[in-house]
């Protein structure tokens, strides 16, 4: 499974972007998806997750600021991040995880560049 990030960039605080994650087989069968950051010099950090069925979990961080979703006709996971803080700026990654009986096979995309200036 390769996933394929982007949509960062550089944005003044209060402005909005858009992050892609398009995956190279069917996401349908994919339990869950979801984005993490990581600034520098600190850990990464989950951001925010959605399941098959639609079920959303987001960081307190972002609540209310960000929207995650997922197109599985497109086969595509999108993270809309509006309200943008300097402390959004990190390098974010899409993540896709699958649920077996052997335990749980996870891939990552490579990272998109988010700035944003204050």
């Amino acid at each position: 499974v390769q996933l394929q990030a982007s949509g960062g960039g550089l944005v003044q605080a209060g402005g909005s972007l858009r992050l892609s994650c398009v995956a190279s087989v069917s996401i349908f069968g994919i339990n869950v998806m979801g984005w993490y950051r990581q600034a520098p010099g600190r850990q990464p950090e989950l951001v925010a997750t959605v399941t098959s069925g639609g079920t959303t979990n987001y960081a307190d961080s972002v609540k209310g600021r960000f929207t995650i979703s997922r197109d599985n006709a497109k086969n595509t996971l999108s993270l809309q991040m509006n309200s943008l803080k300097s402390e959004d700026t990190a390098v974010y990654s899409c993540n896709a995880q699958f649920f077996t009986e052997l335990g749980t096979r996870s891939y990552w995309g490579q990272g998109t560049q988010v700035t944003v200036s204050s």
